[in-house]
């Protein structure tokens, strides 16, 4: 693995999303609560260990993933 390749996919990527009648991307209720209890253990497993700035760090790079999924998702391809 190069130092540029990423060490893992974001969890975001793994996560259900369903496009609504309304054009917005929508998860299961299981998934936000799956979600929010690894945020929550991963919180706890590396506080002793690692600078929060650097947690909440991670956290907004799966929010972004998350993100860049839902969009792609609800918005027409700009390509065609």
């Amino acid at each position: 693995m190069s130092e540029f390749e990423p060490r893992h996919q974001p969890t975001a990527l793994r996560l259900p999303l369903a496009p609504g009648t309304d054009g917005h991307a929508y998860m299961g209720c299981d998934a936000v609560s799956a979600l929010l209890r690894a945020i929550a253990t991963t919180c706890r497993t590396l506080a002793d260990e690692i600078d929060p700035e650097m947690i909440a760090r991670v956290i907004d790079l799966e929010a972004d993933a998350l993100d860049c999924r839902a969009v792609a998702l609800t918005r027409p391809c700009l390509t065609d």
